[in-house]
C-alpha cells in the first residue's frame, strides 16, 4: 500500500478518520474519533470534547520555526456547540447555521470529521505533532488550552477595520482580496437562503405529519357513507404521509450535501480572509520599516557627514598643531645647533 507524503507524517490514515458517536452531558459533547493505523488493520478510538479541538487548532496556529505558516489557509474549525441552546432555535441557528439542524448532532459531527480529515491531508499541517497526539493518545491533549479573550477579538476587529482598506502592492493578492470579499458575501447569502428553504421544508413535513395523523380521527364505521368517507380519509392520509416523507427526505438531502458544502465554503472564505489579513499586516509592517529606513537615511546622512567633518577638523587641528610644534622645535634646535657650532669654531680659532 503506497502512503502519501501527508500520511507519512501521521501514524494513522487521514482518509480513515471518522467521528463514530457523540454523547451529551449537560453542555458538554464528547466525540468518539476512530481511525486506522498505517500499514495495519489495527484501529484507534479516542474521545474528545470541543476544547480538545480548539487546543489542536491553536497548536496549528502557534507552530514555531515553520516557514510559510503565516501564508497557510487553515481548515476552519466550526464554532462551539452549546446543547443547552438547542431548544432555542434562533440562537442555535445564529451560532451554527446548518450545523444546528439534523438529529443527534449528525451535521455537527460531520463538520468536525471533515475538519480533521482536511488537517490530516494538508501537506504542512499534517506534520504537526499535536495532530498525531490528538488522534491516537487516549488522554485528553487539551490540558493547556489557550483562551481567546473578548478584548483580543475586539482589538483584532478594530485592527481589521483599520487595515482592510490598505491596498496590496501585488495585483494578484489585491484581486484575491476583492474576490474573497465578494465570495464571502455571496456564500453567506446563499447559505442563509438555503437554510430558509430547509427550515420551510421541515415545517411542511411536520405540518403534513400532523395532517396525516388528524385524518385518522375522521374514521367512522357508523354507516355506509361514513365507511366510504373513512376510506377516502385513510387514503388521503397515506398520500399526505408520503408527501411528509418526501419533504423530510428532500430536507435531509439539502442538509447533508449542499447545506454542509455551503457552510464549509463560508467558513473557508473566512479562513482565506484571515490569511490575507495576516499578509496585509506583514505588508504594513514591511512598509513601516521601509519608511523608517528612508527617514533614517536622511538623519543618518547628516550625522555621518557631521561625524566626518568633525573628525577631519579634529585631525586637521592635530596636524596643524603637529606641524607648528615640529617647526618650532626644529627652529629652536636649529638655533641651538648654530650656537654650538659657533662655540666649536671659536674654540679652534683660539
Amino acid at each position: 500500500m503506497e502512503v502519501s507524503s501527508a500520511e507519512a507524517a501521521l501514524s494513522v490514515s487521514a482518509s480513515s478518520i471518522r467521528i463514530t458517536d457523540v454523547t451529551q452531558d449537560g453542555d458538554v459533547l464528547t466525540f468518539a474519533i476512530a481511525s486506522q493505523k498505517l500499514n495495519s488493520s489495527a484501529g484507534v478510538c479516542v474521545f474528545r470534547i470541543y476544547e480538545d479541538f480548539d487546543w489542536l487548532q491553536q497548536s496549528l496556529f502557534s507552530q514555531e520555526n515553520l516557514p510559510g505558516l503565516q501564508g497557510i489557509i487553515f481548515p476552519p474549525l466550526p464554532s462551539k456547540a452549546l446543547p443547552s441552546q438547542s431548544n432555542t432555535q434562533t440562537k442555535a441557528l445564529k451560532q451554527l447555521g446548518f450545523l444546528a439542524l439534523g438529529q443527534d448532532w449528525q451535521s455537527y459531527c460531520k463538520a468536525l470529521e471533515f475538519y480533521l480529515q482536511q488537517v490530516a491531508a494538508h501537506p504542512t499541517l499534517c506534520k504537526c505533532k499535536a495532530l498525531d497526539s490528538f488522534l491516537i493518545n487516549s488522554e485528553s491533549p487539551g490540558k493547556q488550552r489557550g483562551r481567546k479573550g473578548i478584548f483580543n477579538r475586539l482589538s483584532q476587529a478594530v485592527e481589521e477595520m483599520r487595515k482592510e482598506s490598505h491596498k496590496d502592492v501585488d495585483n494578484f493578492f489585491q484581486n484575491e482580496r476583492n474576490k474573497n470579499t465578494n465570495l464571502a458575501a455571496l456564500s453567506k447569502v446563499a447559505t442563509e437562503k438555503l437554510l430558509d428553504v430547509v427550515m420551510t421544508e421541515q415545517k411542511l413535513a411536520l405540518a403534513c405529519g400532523h395532517f396525516a395523523t388528524s385524518l385518522h380521527l375522521c374514521v367512522n364505521q357508523d354507516d355506509a357513507a361514513a365507511v366510504a368517507f373513512s376510506k377516502v380519509c385513510l387514503k388521503l392520509s397515506d398520500v399526505i404521509e408520503a408527501v411528509n416523507r418526501n419533504f423530510e427526505k428532500v430536507a435531509s438531502n439539502d442538509l447533508s450535501t449542499l447545506g454542509l458544502g455551503l457552510d464549509l465554503e463560508s467558513r473557508y472564505q473566512e479562513a482565506e480572509k484571515e490569511m490575507l489579513f495576516r499578509r496585509t499586516c506583514k505588508l504594513i509592517e514591511l512598509e513601516t520599516v521601509k519608511k523608517g529606513t528612508e527617514k533614517a537615511k536622511a538623519s543618518k546622512r547628516e550625522v555621518i557627514e557631521r561625524f566626518h567633518s568633525s573628525r577631519v577638523n579634529v585631525l586637521k587641528n592635530f596636524l596643524i598643531g603637529w606641524c607648528e610644534l615640529q617647526l618650532n622645535t626644529a627652529k629652536e634646535f636649529a638655533e641651538l645647533y648654530s650656537q654650538h657650532l659657533e662655540a666649536c669654531r671659536n674654540m679652534y680659532s683660539e
